[in-house]
This record gives C-alpha cells, structure tokens and sequence, in this order.
C-alpha cells in the first residue's frame, strides 16, 4: 500500500528538512513565540505521520481493523487504498510504530511522574524554609521570599504555580529589575512551559536517536527562556530586563570564558541590549498559518485515494 509508504516517507523528510530549515532562518531569535508554535506543529506533522501510517498498516493487515476504519466507507473508497495487496510487511510496520507510539506514551508519562514527584519535594522544602504563619492560609500565586545568600528567582509549575525569590535577590535587583524578573517567571507560567518540556523532554529521552526530537527539546528550552524575556522587556524595559539577568547571574561564572550549563545567558542578554526588530504582523501571521498547515498535510495524504474514489 503506497499511502503508508509515503506517509512514512513524508514524516522522515519533515523531520530532517524542517530542523534545518529552522536552524537557517533568521527569525526564530526574534520572534520566539512563533517559533514555539512552528516546531510543535512539525513534531505533530511527524507524531501524525506515523500514526497515521501505522492505521492503514494495520487495515492493510488484519480485517478486524479494516472493518473497524472504513466501517462506514463504501465500497470503493476501501478499493482505492489497494489494502490486500501489502505483502507482508504491513504487520511489521503496524507493530513497530504502535510499540513506538506506546513507548512515546511511557515516556511521557515517566516525565512527568517524575516532574510531579520532583515538584513534590521542592514544595516539601518550600514548606521548611518559609513555613506559613498561624492562620496564614496558602493562597494560589503568592510570592514566597526565602533567606538565601544567592541571588535567585524560580517559579514552581502546577495548578497553583508560585513565584520564589531570595533575600539576596531582593537586595541585589534594583528599582524595576525584580518587577522584570518576576514578569519573567510569570510569564512562564501564564504560557504553561512546562508541558512544552515534558513533552520534549519525553520524546527526546525516549528516541535519543532521532535527532529532530532532540533539537525539539534544546529549542524548547531556549526559546521558552526568549519568549519570557519578551514578556518582561515588554513590561519593563530591554535594558532593565538585561541588568537584572546580568545581577542574578553575574557570581555563576556564566560571563566567563569557560563555558557553563547556564551558557545561554550571555546570549539572551546580548538579544535584549541589541533590541532586535519584530517581524512584520503580515509575516508572523503567514508564519503561524503555514506552520497550522504542516499537521493538515499527512491528513490530506491519507484522505487522496479516497477522496479521488468518491470523485
């Protein structure tokens, strides 16, 4: 069956053409937002490929599946897909991409037990180190100031997300740095960037092979730290978002030579100082529609030979 074939032959051009497509273009930096949509929706154009693939494999070889796919399809739409003439590797194809499909799940659900589990315990240390006050009832959103020597500030995912800041922090931010460090955290959690990671972070764990689910995850990392900075700098200012990234930053080593985990910093503030231009709305706008377009194309594969049977 040839629409299985292509479908999988669509899925592998996707994910090797469009991280390198991205990786060339020069308007990710600039417009982090749109390049957060851009890469879920060519993961979800390779995620439907192979599920896709893996339905018309199936049909083509067990006729409990068939009937069940094309229950209500005539006749000769179930003809146009030519499903008896597969050979036999069309169960081979079925069982490896729904073992695969069913393994992404798993790792899914893995990330995020594990992110639950790690939140749990941080909430836990929360608890200890900034107790509530009698009669203090903890309230959703509150900001939570903890006695630290570091400066730091960090936002704890969840239905009722908190925003942490320390002592040193709040001596070191001046005038409206800590209002754009906390915009920045909220902004976090206003977008819910902590699915984006757990779902890249699953799929990469899981097909460390696959090299677009690996740079899936690197660019969700990156990019969601550009879209916060956005949001702050559009609250407060570029050069203040960029002191106060500079203030809690500065004693981590990360603005030496030697390269850090944090290397990235350096980076965001010199974006923030160099206040690159946004692209046109026109331009944004055909971005976000070509990229909704990338899911719709496996669909309009599969649904040709019936389609042109129906005609």
């Amino acid at each position: 069956m040839m629409v299985a074939a292509a479908l999988l032959l669509l899925g592998a051009l996707t994910a090797v053409g469009a991280p390198r497509l991205l990786a060339l273009a020069d308007w990710p930096d600039r417009e982090p937002v749109v390049a957060l949509w851009v890469w879920q929706c060519v993961v979800a154009a390779v995620l439907l490929c192979c599920a896709l693939s893996m339905t018309l494999s199936a049909a083509a070889a067990w006729q409990a599946v068939r009937d069940h796919v094309f229950a209500r399809a005539p006749h000769g739409v179930v003809d146009a897909y030519a499903l008896g003439a597969t050979g036999p590797w069309a169960a081979a194809t079925a069982v490896t991409l729904a073992c695969a499909g069913v393994w992404s799940g798993a790792m899914l659900v893995r990330e995020v037990v594990g992110a639950r589990a790690r939140r749990r315990r941080r909430r836990a240390e929360l608890r200890l180190r900034a107790p509530l006050l009698p009669g203090e009832e903890p309230a959703s959103g509150r900001l939570v100031v903890l006695e630290g020597e570091r400066p730091d500030a960090w936002w704890l995912p969840g239905a009722a997300p908190q925003l942490v800041v320390t002592t040193a922090a709040l001596r070191r931010l001046k005038g409206r740095q800590l209002d754009a460090v906390l915009a920045h955290e909220q902004g976090h959690a206003q977008a819910r960037h902590d699915w984006l990671l757990h779902c890249s972070d699953a799929l990469a764990g899981g097909f460390p092979q696959v090299p677009v689910f690996a740079a899936f995850r690197d660019e969700m990392h990156r990019l969601v730290e550009l879209a916060a900075d956005d949001m702050a700098s559009r609250r407060h200012g570029r050069l203040t978002t960029a002191l106060a990234l500079v203030e809690l930053n500065e004693d981590r080593g990360v603005f030496g030579p030697s390269p850090t985990a944090q290397a990235h910093v350096p980076q965001r503030v010199h974006r923030l100082l160099s206040a690159p231009d946004r692209l046109p709305p026109v331009r944004r706008l055909g971005l976000t529609a070509t990229a909704a377009l990338a899911p719709v194309v496996p669909v309009l594969v599969t649904l040709v030979p019936g389609l042109r049977a129906l005609g």
